[in-house]
Parts: C-alpha cells; sequence; structure tokens
C-alpha cells in the first residue's frame, strides 16, 4: 500500500487545506515565499504517479479527498495540507485503465477524510465511482477470494469512510483500519506497531503504517529536512521489521503494509514476498 497516494502532484500555488490550523494558514499568508516550499517539503509523501505505483506492485491505495473551499463546481481533489493538480475523477478513469490491461490484478481503494464534502458532493462521488468502474466493483457480501473475484469480473474494492453512503450502495466496504503510530522515530513506531499486534488483528483488512509522522517541533529542529530524508533514514530498520512479519489470521499476522516513498529501498518487493510464508502457488 501507499500511504497518502497522491501527494506526487500536490499544486504549489493550491490554497492550505481548510482543515489546517489557523497558524499554518496565518503564516501561510503572510510569509508564503517561506512558509510555502517548507509545506511542500514535509507534504509530498510519494513521487510515483498512480501508475507508476500500480506497476510498481501497489494494490492499496490512500486516497484523502477534499472539495475546495469556494468551488462552486463539482470538482474534487486530493488534498495533503494543499490540494492536488488532478481530479479524482481523472483518477479514477486512469486506474481503469490500468486495470483492463491487467485483467487478474486487484486494487483497494480507501477513500478518506473528506473534508468539505456536503451530501450532494457525497452522492456526486459515489456515482462516480459507480459510473467508472461498474461491474468491476465488488459487492460487500461477497468474499473476495482471488478466485472468486477473477469468476465474476471483480478487481475493485472501495472502503468509504462516511456511513450513510454505506448504508445506500452495496458496492462500499466499511472503513479500513490503519495503524497510525504518529511517530516521529524509527523505534517508537515499531514499537507502536508491536504494541497493536499484541492487541490482536481485527477480523477483517487492516493497514500497519509503517509510514513516520513529523510534527512542529521536528520540523523546526530539522531546518534542513524534509519527509523524504525523514523517511529514506528509516526505512532500513522498517525493512528488517517488514521481513519479520506473517500474513494470515492469526491474532499477531499482518495485512496490508503501508508506507511513504514506495519506489525506494525494495518496499514493495518485501511486503509481496511475504505471501511466500503462507500461499502456495495460485494457478489462474
Amino acid at each position: 500500500g501507499s500511504h497518502d497516494t497522491m501527494t506526487y502532484c500536490l499544486d504549489k500555488s493550491s490554497a492550505v487545506s481548510v482543515n489546517e490550523s489557523k497558524l499554518v494558514k496565518f503564516l501561510n499568508k503572510c510569509l508564503p515565499c517561506i512558509v510555502r516550499p517548507v509545506i511542500m517539503k514535509w507534504s509530498v509523501t510519494q513521487v510515483l504517479t498512480v501508475t507508476e505505483q500500480l506497476e510498481a506492485g501497489v494494490r492499496y491505495l490512500d486516497f484523502r479527498i477534499a472539495h475546495k473551499a469556494n468551488d462552486p463546481s463539482l470538482n474534487l481533489y486530493f488534498v495533503h495540507m494543499v490540494y492536488t493538480t488532478v481530479t479524482v475523477q481523472d483518477i479514477l478513469w486512469e486506474i481503469l485503465r490500468w486495470l483492463e490491461t491487467h485483467p487478474q490484478e486487484v486494487v483497494i481503494i480507501a477513500c478518506r477524510n473528506f473534508d468539505g464534502l456536503t451530501k450532494r458532493l457525497h452522492n456526486h462521488l459515489v456515482a462516480c465511482i459507480k459510473e467508472i468502474f461498474q461491474c468491476k466493483l465488488c459487492p460487500r457480501n461477497v468474499v473476495p477470494t482471488l478466485r472468486t473475484m477473477w469468476h465474476l469480473g471483480h478487481q475493485v474494492i472501495v472502503s468509504y469512510e462516511e456511513a450513510t453512503e454505506l448504508g445506500k450502495h452495496c458496492e462500499l466496504w466499511p472503513p479500513i483500519p490503519y495503524w497510525w503510530g504518529n511517530k516521529t522515530s524509527t523505534r517508537a513506531l515499531i514499537r507502536y506497531l508491536e504494541h497493536m499486534k499484541r492487541m490482536g488483528r481485527p477480523g477483517e483488512f487492516f493497514v500497519a503504517g509503517i509510514n513516520l509522522t513529523e510534527n512542529l517541533r521536528y520540523i523546526l529542529t530539522h531546518p534542513f529536512g524534509s519527509l523524504k530524508k525523514m523517511t529514506l533514514q528509516s526505512l532500513p530498520c522498517l525493512k528488517i521489521w517488514i521481513k519479520q512479519q506473517y500474513p494470515g489470521s492469526k491474532k499477531k499476522c499482518i495485512n496490508i503494509i503501508a508506507g511513504d516513498f514506495i519506489g525506494n529501498n525494495d518496499f514493495v518487493k518485501d511486503v509481496i514476498e511475504l505471501n511466500t510464508k503462507i500461499n502456495t502457488p495460485v494457478h489462474c
């Protein structure tokens, strides 16, 4: 999985998200030439496009969806402090094109956050999802084994963090829990993940996030740093932790693992190889 999948195309000239703190918005308004580069350095979590991520082996996409304040249109964007240059609808079409050339691949799309979305905008978003993917959408009453999905022609599982919409559409799955450590150090993050494992895995899909998270203190004490530098420094230790994991249904097993800058340090390869610990080859 990729954490904050769409941050490779953040718009440098975009307004700061309405959900950011008043301090950040004030500083960005008063000192944009200083604050905006800092925001960009600590907001970008991916450099590969969504198609490149899919080609690399990512199968869980973390979509933080938003509507721009004072925008009269129905256009929806992705957001991480600032908004993206591309719309949600354009990216959904891009995913469909990739799936049509890879008919046995399955992608999980987690739709989250929904900054500024009204009931009308939720209706619009769900209608777009259903129009674009049509019968490729796997209803939540299906037990999604690969063989079942191949047989039925399903390729997309959409989880949706809005209870009202879930009740109206069988094509939407419940929110997928995300283990977010909110840590600035690798050791603290690993301790958090091990604690969550001891508590026991959820019975269905869940994500172990190996992404570090900056805070204001960390940013101020690392004036020449960036989220990418922070992530790359942590990857060797996290790589060891990943290789020690087991997938499956037992209490301490892992399901989806999501990270930042997924094109670095064999992250995708290491996660995929975990499947060899439990799975015999599946013949298509």
